[in-house]
Formats: C-alpha cells, structure tokens, sequence
C-alpha cells in the first residue's frame, strides 16, 4: 500500500477490466518514472472519448457521428446483419474482410448469474431492424456471432429461436472459433474460416 494520491492512482487502473493489482501498480509508476509521458494528452482523450463518442443509432456500434461508418457505408449489404455482442467484435470481424453486411451490436450477452436477461440487450433494437426491410431491403440472413462460451451459446439460442419463429434465414458462425475463447482475441484466419463455414439454424 502507498500513501494518498499514488495508491489513488492505482486504485483506479486496477478498476478497469482485465488489470489487477500487480499490473495497476506497473502503469502507475510508468507514468510517473517516464518523464516524456504526456499526462495532459492522455487526460485530454479521455475527456474527449467520453464527451465525442457515442454509440451508432442503428446498429449500437461506437461512433463520433449518429451512425457509424459501416452504417452509413453505402456499398454494405444491408439485408445481411451479423449480430455481435460488443463494439470490439465489429473490429474483429471486420479484420478478417470477409464479411460485406451491416452489424448489430447487443451490448453484452445472456448471463441470468450477471442479472443480465433479454430486455437488458438491444434485442428489440434488433426486431424493429427486421421488421423495417420489405420486398427487395427485406433482410436475407442474421448471423449470430456471439462469443462460443456459456453467456454467448445462451444468446445464440434464444435469438435463433426468436428469429426462426418469425421466419427470418439465421446461421450461427461455424467451428474455428476455440470454445471458453473471445472473438477479441481470434485471429483473422481463424475468423474467416469460421463465417465461410457458417451453417443456419434448424
């Protein structure tokens, strides 16, 4: 434990996800051993981030602007939505340049041991997208591409039977993907396999 400001300072960083106490500790003195750190340009960015950045209203995804560049992308396929739960999937699977549809981000997943049900997630969001396409801009496939461990099966499933009963094409993606893992952290290879491998549901 150290004194004021500096135990302050790592208290913060270790509330992000994914640093503990040992790797709070590191930044904290990063920052405070480096002397060419730019304190201000960081502080600067994060008032900036939450001040700018929003999330798109279409499909949920993070943007400056009231849509996001893949939204307002008019070469996207928009009766092809791959539903994803976070904003840093889209990157992912962009990555792999396989896929030239639109996204709908779901803000999370499933987790009844979390709190976290249908109604918390952007589902309806995503039923009135589906409901708003007729004739030709009716949507053609959903591909549900939530992360394959517990939470992201258990969305998977209430959305394919959701979306089935209302007759709208839903695949799931195929293997490739390691089961427990993140779509975070799947590399582009992996990734693109698994959309060419997609398979709909029964």
């Amino acid at each position: 434990m150290y004194d004021g400001i500096v135990q302050d300072l790592i208290d913060e960083f270790g509330r992000l996800p994914g640093i503990g106490p040992k790797s709070a500790q590191r930044i904290a003195f990063h920052i405070l051993q480096t002397q060419n750190f730019d304190v201000s340009r960081l502080a600067e960015l994060l008032v900036e981030v939450r001040e700018k950045v929003r999330f798109c209203e279409v499909c949920g995804n993070i943007t400056e602007q009231e849509r996001c560049a893949i939204c307002r992308d008019p070469r996207r396929d928009q009766r092809l939505i791959c539903v994803v739960e976070e904003p840093k999937d889209v990157v992912a699977i962009e990555r792999t340049r396989q896929f030239r549809g639109v996204y709908h981000v779901l803000g999370g997943a499933i987790s009844p041991i979390d709190g976290i049900g249908p109604d918390d997630l952007s589902i309806p969001a995503l039923m009135r997208r589906l409901g708003a396409g007729t004739g030709e801009d009716a949507v053609q496939e959903v591909i549900i591409a939530t992360d394959p461990n517990l939470e992201g099966e258990a969305t998977a499933a209430y959305l394919s039977r959701l979306l089935t009963s209302i007759e709208v094409p839903v695949s799931r993606l195929a293997s490739g993907l390691p089961v427990g893992g993140d779509l975070e952290f799947a590399d582009e290879v992996t990734l693109g396999r698994a959309f060419e491998g997609r398979r709909k549901v029964e």
